[in-house]
């Protein structure tokens, strides 16, 4: 078998080698019904493991792909099947049709599920299936073509009486000709690639001066998504809410809708927390909402998974934004109250089933929640992060908890893929108690390894107007300040931190007597005890720029005296171990309270009921590298892992300050890395394809004389 194309095959999941039809065990089976009984998944991450787990509950054995970066992965290792398809550039493997063709072939699957993103969206490869015989778990190609194209949507839509928002879709193209009709429109616009999705392709112009740059931003990022740089202009409605339906529609003429799903609240044009149902409509707007969606999955004669979003303004007026011709990623939500496996409804609609629930059996119960759990900086505009996890802990699942995945610990977040570590998935009977479910779920999911964005959704599901429901697309740049507190340890932390630290240090210096087979010898015991005399030490901790001198008196049995900021308190407690972290028992001036600890490395990560903190232990200046790996103030340097896909300037060229050097990918986003000061640039350390780690010099200055 040659290389590229290498299988792996798992014996653990020999019970799902039995043949399964899939169709309703109600519903007798037509001559047009299709066997499906082996599929592949032509994606990888959480979704690939999602759709897994249906597959292996409704007997159906599972075919997975994957890249060079993804060959120890756990979508791999749940499959049952596995072919490597290429290298980690997606555009040479989960977007290589031919191969994904050719493993189906070769595995014998008879349908191929594309999940979302990468091919889920393609016609030509929903064509391609068709005509090679297999199923494309999918709506119809033309359905795809009609609503991918977004100027073809709208008029389809407006046809079929969805409101639509007025805009210029024209095939005039020119530069020109753009900035005319937003002059026409009125600032601000929204500037949309006509096949974008995900936020890709999209920009805000707040004025004429910004039109041309954010265009062109646009353009560039919607030709390396999409291949396909065509835009449209649309007016920028202000403060709006971005509420979606999930629609399904078979082979037989049936259409339903799932109630809706509020996604208002995003960062770069992307979601991060959606809630089902949305707060605060009235019962005749849901009702209108979902005829509208049906409305427009009929005009499209759509089968399968849809969602058709919708921009709501304050006066809850809805108008028709886009149709996705797929599973969303915030899918579960609606599972959740809806009692549904959209997962299953797909490979039975598939399979020419009609659907299993018609639209008066579909109730609404309860409220959920979907919090996207991301490898990224909050704090540094949410830049894309990469790197492995060395620590991870989540909730227990539960029938309210769900925790949708496609990494462990130990595994790598790639700089080729999405940064998604997971989604936590939260169910209760009322919003209100959805949301405290949600907070403290998320206080339970612990990540050492890399910055992630869970600190800021506790935040952001704790802030008032959320709590009242409030949201709009613009919430996070409204609440800035709310939401990016400056954090600085309290005294319960600092405590916190120093006896968990010197209880390790204790449990270490204990193993090392038992190790040398000494445990009498007085020196194998840090607790720093010595007759006659009282110990006192110093313990120094640092947070950012916060720097804490900790003065610690050994009291009796295991009590300590800790003493900072001119205040003295008492601290005892114990470690207990427990799933490769350690938690604090602590004893403060006799309040009792309990934290997570995980030391890596200098720092101690702390997670706590009100927050975590990665503590850092200062090293003595005489310890520290002075290696040349870093670049001297004012050169420009790397703000997160990528690749350089484009080289604005050359050496000895004269540039202003925020003039653009050069543009890196990362995490499927474009991102200018611009001039930090005014100068002449005098070296440039990488070129167009190279990949860069976070912190690495790009460009150097010359050095003012």
């Amino acid at each position: 078998m040659a290389a590229s194309m290498q299988k792996f095959i798992f014996s653990g999941f020999a019970q799902n080698s039995r043949k399964c039809l899939v169709r309703l065990a109600s519903t007798p089976a037509s001559t047009s019904t299709k066997t499906i009984n082996k599929v592949l998944i032509a994606n990888r991450g959480e979704i690939a493991c999602r759709i897994m787990r249906t597959a292996r509950k409704m007997g159906i054995k599972t075919v997975a792909v994957y890249s060079d970066a993804d060959r120890h992965s756990l979508h791999v290792s749940m499959a049952d099947e596995a072919y490597h398809i290429g290298p980690a550039a997606s555009q040479q493997s989960y977007l290589n049709q031919r191969k994904i063709i050719e493993v189906a072939k070769q595995s014998g699957a008879q349908a191929i599920h594309p999940g979302y993103g990468f091919l889920s969206e393609n016609t030509e490869f929903a064509d391609t299936c068709n005509k090679e015989g297999i199923i494309f778990v999918g709506p119809p190609s033309q359905a795809i073509r009609d609503m991918g194209v977004k100027s073809t949507s709208k008029v389809i839509m407006k046809t079929a009486g969805v409101p639509v928002i007025e805009g210029y879709h024209g095939d005039d193209q020119t530069q020109e000709r753009l900035a005319q009709e937003a002059a026409k429109i009125g600032y601000p616009v929204m500037i949309k690639a006509v096949r974008g999705g995900g936020g890709k392709g999209m920009r805000i112009a707040m004025d004429e001066n910004e039109f041309l740059g954010q265009l062109e931003s646009a353009k560039n990022e919607a030709m390396k998504s999409f291949n396909d740089d065509v835009m449209l202009i649309e007016k920028f409605v202000d403060t709006p809410r971005h509420v979606e339906v999930q629609i399904f529609g078979d082979q037989h003429g049936n259409y339903v809708h799932l109630f809706e799903r509020d996604c208002s609240v995003q960062r770069r044009h992307q979601k991060i927390i959606e809630e089902s149902p949305a707060p605060g409509l009235s019962e005749e707007v849901r009702q209108s909402l979902g005829e509208a969606a049906v409305q427009a999955a009929k005009a499209v004669n759509y089968v399968g998974a849809g969602t058709v979003e919708f921009i709501m303004d304050k006066d809850q007026k809805f108008y028709f934004m886009e149709m996705n011709t797929r599973l969303q990623v915030e899918h579960p939500v609606t599972e959740m109250v809806t009692g549904t496996d959209l997962v299953e409804w797909q490979l039975r609609v598939a399979g020419n089933d009609p659907l299993p629930l018609m639209q008066s059996e579909i109730k609404l119960v309860g409220h959920a929640f979907e919090a996207r759990i991301y490898a990224e900086d909050p704090e540094n505009n949410f830049i894309p992060g990469a790197g492995p996890l060395l620590h991870l802990s989540t909730p227990e699942p539960d029938e309210n908890t769900r925790i949708e995945t496609g990494v462990r610990q130990g595994d790598e977040v790639s700089v080729h893929y999405d940064p998604m570590i997971a989604k936590l998935v939260i169910w209760s009977n009322t919003r209100s108690s959805a949301l405290r479910r949600t907070r403290m779920a998320l206080k339970d999911y612990n990540v050492v390894g890399l910055n992630t964005n869970i600190q800021f959704l506790n935040d952001l599901s704790s802030h008032p107007q959320f709590e009242a429901g409030q949201v709009h697309t613009g919430f996070i740049d409204q609440h800035y300040n709310e939401l990016f507190p400056k954090r600085t340890l309290s005294s319960q932390v600092i405590c916190q931190a120093a006896l968990a630290l010197l209880l390790q240090e204790k449990d270490n210096s204990l193993y090392a007597s038992l190790k040398h087979n000494d445990m009498y010898s007085l020196f194998g015991v840090s607790s720093g005890r010595r007759f006659n005399d009282q110990l006192v030490r110093k313990l120094a901790l640092k947070n950012g720029d916060q720097d804490v001198n900790i003065k610690v008196i050994y009291g009796e049995g295991n009590m300590l005296v800790l003493e900072f900021n001119n205040v003295t308190y008492k601290v005892s407690g114990y470690l207990e171990s427990e799933n490769s972290k350690d938690v604090l028992h602590c004893d403060i001036d006799g309040t009792l309270s309990k934290a997570n600890i995980v030391t890596q490395g200098e720092f101690i990560h702390i997670f706590t009921m009100d927050g975590s903190y990665a503590i850092e232990l200062p090293v003595p200046k005489s310890l520290t590298s002075t290696g040349s790996g870093g670049g001297s103030l004012g050169d420009a340097i790397a703000p997160m892992p990528g690749v350089i896909d484009k080289v604005n300037v050359k050496e000895g060229d004269q540039v202003k300050q925020a003039d653009p050097l050069l543009v890196m990918i990362a995490m499927k986003m474009e991102y200018v890395i611009r001039a930090p000061k005014d100068g002449v640039v005098e070296q440039i350390l990488y070129n167009v394809g190279d990949t860069v780690g976070k912190g690495t010099l790009l460009v150097h200055f010359k050095e003012d004389s």
